[in-house]
């Protein structure tokens, strides 16, 4: 005879299978020393600012998923940290997402825009290898189609992106999303056991970046 305690237990194996199966599981706390790496020390751009630097694609579903909570760490974060997006070149497919970004960039639009391109590939299936595709994109988040021409065709624009493949190795990213701290620590959202405990181990690698500045 099938009880409902049994149906119970049941529908509650189902759920904790589903949810060890899927994308929403709960992150696993680890201890601060399993949540980054240190890499080979980069030069920062950011003077006497801690830096903390986004590696990011934006056909990256990890990414996507990052982007509002880092977002949202991003307002809060101390006054003496400033943060850069690089585009990840990983390999030759994401050379248009780059492309992308730092023509945004040229034209002033990218802060205003970053979010809205990754919800156009991911939710619109904005192609961003396709030039018209891209253009007809600009046109319609507000740019003039006369200055998106000049500056998608600009040779600064191949400069960063060739300057975004060389830092993408100089840090060692080896998957997106990768995060930069101080051009000394590397994170994501998968060493730090989960989306939702990037910011925490954000705001230790910021605390171990400024005592190590302190040591110099």
């Amino acid at each position: 005879m099938v009880t409902l305690k049994f149906v119970m237990r049941l529908f509650a194996l189902s759920v904790a299978l589903w949810a060890a199966g899927s994308g929403h599981a709960q992150p696993q706390d680890r201890p601060f020393e399993q949540t980054y790496r240190v890499i080979l020390p980069q030069e920062v751009e950011s003077g006497d600012r801690i830096e903390v630097i986004d590696f990011f694609w934006y056909g990256c579903p990890f990414c996507y998923t990052l982007l509002p909570v880092f977002t949202e760490w991003e307002k809060r974060k101390p006054a003496d940290v400033v943060v850069r997006r690089i585009p990840a070149v990983l390999r030759e497919g994401w050379l248009a997402d780059a492309h992308l970004y730092y023509t945004l960039e040229l034209l002033g639009e990218a802060e205003r825009l970053h979010a809205n391109v990754f919800d156009s590939v991911h939710k619109d299936q904005l192609r961003t290898s396709d030039p018209d595709a891209v253009a007809a994109w600009a046109a319609k988040n507000g740019i003039d189609a006369q200055k998106w021409q000049r500056a998608y065709t600009d040779n600064e624009v191949r400069n960063r992106v060739i300057h975004a493949m060389t830092l993408a190795r100089n840090y060692d990213v080896r998957g997106t999303p990768a995060v930069i701290v101080d051009g000394r620590y590397q994170t994501s959202s998968g060493i730090a056991g989960g989306v939702n405990y990037l910011p925490a181990v954000l705001d230790k690698l910021v605390n171990l970046a400024r005592e190590q500045r302190k040591k110099q």
